[in-house]
């Protein structure tokens, strides 16, 4: 009899629990949860499932929602427009992202895994229901899974991996549109299958890919492939709040009177509802993804009972073994700090960030020339890069010190996502520039508008020219 001593003292499992003592795939048949937390993972995994198919079809400010075109390295977000130039940002948002999951997995263990996870989502939120509705609850695809082929079983099969083959498809495509965009997917696909093979093929090779891990791979994505899954054990201790079994109050198990019994008994409805088939009871395991499947089993179980709800639910080991409460260690602080900075600092250069940026660097290999016998000039070379969704109209007017800006061309004008590049002369006058190197500041004006000010460097002679030419 197992007892909160010996609770910990166990045997636990030396193997996936998707595999038999020979090796072999053991197939899951997970009940359909129910509860007041599956119905909040069900809204939240809805939201994301309508967000992915239809971000490509929707605009913003006269953009695509979202567009990641990686071959002309130009990325939109919510109609803000990011080139090669941002790409400090996207550094700054990635490490910015990781600490924030390693964050959360420190003191709320795989919370990510069991709620937003892509796997996760579309597994248990777009092809376990369709499972449910075509095969029935778990006992009736048991049953599926082993009687002979017949009619009614080759039927269901056919209907379920034909739409199982439809979503992946439709899936892979939409995938490709934030890409490509809608517009130009549209393009791409018309007159399939006789036209644009190439396409088509890459296409159906990505679908077997994605039906192969939703039809058949499943759960082995998060225990095997996943790297998170793996990373999770160096993250966690003793302070994580995680899903958890009260052994304390459960054990030993079984019915009886209380005092004398556990409030578990034994029902094992924790087991049957679980995604990756574990026992929540034997403790932290490596397949368990928090998504809280256990939890509503459980609180149901107890209700039945008359027992108090919250035997299977967020808790630390710390918490339930000593009854404290949990307290934030020094590891999670620290990491809080680290969140805190990189996103004031993410914050400040998404709201500094210009929508017009012009560089004005100076022409290299040249040196100064007389303009006229009273001035000097410099040759510089300006790139301007329009990140807005209009064209853009440009003037330069020198700030300090009093000079000339001749713009050798047409004028500055960029349309929306074009980088425009033009030379232009600057012109100072000779007694104005009284050493080799004279600081320079550059005032970009739209529509009377200053928008931007560049400083730069003017290039003149040095004290020798000077002595040279006479001048002082």
């Amino acid at each position: 009899m197992q007892t909160p001593e010996t609770y910990q003292e166990s045997t636990f499992r030396d193997r996936p629990t998707t595999f038999s003592k020979e090796g072999k795939r053991l197939w899951l048949f997970p009940k359909m949860p129910k509860g007041k937390l599956y119905t909040i993972r069900r809204i939240i995994a809805l939201t994301l499932l309508t967000f992915f198919y239809a971000a490509p079809f929707l605009r913003f400010r006269g953009e695509p929602l979202i567009f990641l075109n990686f071959l002309e390295r130009k990325f939109i977000l919510f109609g803000n427009t990011f080139y090669p130039q941002d790409f400090y940002l996207l550094v700054l948002a990635v490490i910015a992202l990781i600490v924030f999951i390693v964050l959360f997995t420190v003191v709320y263990g795989r919370v990510f895994c069991g709620w937003v996870c892509p796997q996760t989502v579309f597994l248990e939120f777009l092809y376990r229901p369709i499972e449910y509705l075509i095969d029935g609850n778990s006992e009736q695809q048991q049953k599926l899974a082993v009687q002979e082929m017949d009619f009614i079983k080759a039927l269901k099969r056919i209907l379920k991996h034909g739409i199982y083959l439809v979503i992946s498809f439709f899936t892979i495509l939409t995938f490709i549109s934030y890409v490509t965009g809608t517009v130009e997917l549209g393009k791409m696909t018309d007159g399939w299958p006789f036209k644009e093979s190439g396409l088509l093929m890459g296409v159906l090779i990505f679908t077997g890919i994605h039906y192969f891990v939703f039809a058949w791979f499943r759960e082995q994505v998060c225990t095997m492939v996943c790297p998170y899954g793996r990373l999770q054990g160096v993250m966690l201790d003793v302070n994580t709040i995680l899903v958890a079994y009260d052994y304390k109050r459960g054990e030993p198990r079984g019915k009886g009177e209380r005092g004398i019994k556990g409030d578990c008994i034994n029902c094992y409805n924790c087991v049957d509802v679980c995604p990756t088939g574990i026992d929540i009871r034997n403790g932290t395991q490596l397949e368990c993804i928090n998504c809280t499947a256990c939890i509503d089993a459980c609180n149901s179980v107890m209700k039945k009972v008359r027992k108090p709800s919250g035997l299977i639910r967020f808790a630390s080991e710390k918490s339930i073994s000593e009854g404290k409460k949990v307290k934030f260690n020094a590891r999670v602080i620290a990491y809080s700090l680290v969140l805190v900075v990189l996103l004031s600092l993410i914050t400040y250069l998404f709201t500094v960030r210009g929508a017009v940026e012009t560089i004005i660097i100076r022409s290299q290999g040249t040196m100064y020339q007389e303009y006229g016998n009273d001035h000097y000039s410099n040759l510089y070379n300006l790139q301007t890069i329009n990140k807005t969704n209009s064209e853009v109209k440009l003037e330069l007017k020198l700030i300090s010190p009093e000079g000339e800006i001749i713009l050798l061309g047409d004028s500055i004008q960029a349309k929306k996502g074009e980088v425009a590049e033009r030379n232009l002369l600057i012109v100072l006058k000779k007694e104005t520039v009284k050493t080799s190197n004279c600081p320079l500041e550059i005032g970009i004006f739209e529509n009377g508008k200053l928008i931007d000010q560049i400083k730069s460097t003017f290039i003149g002679p040095n004290s020798l020219d000077r002595e040279a030419t006479g001048r002082k």
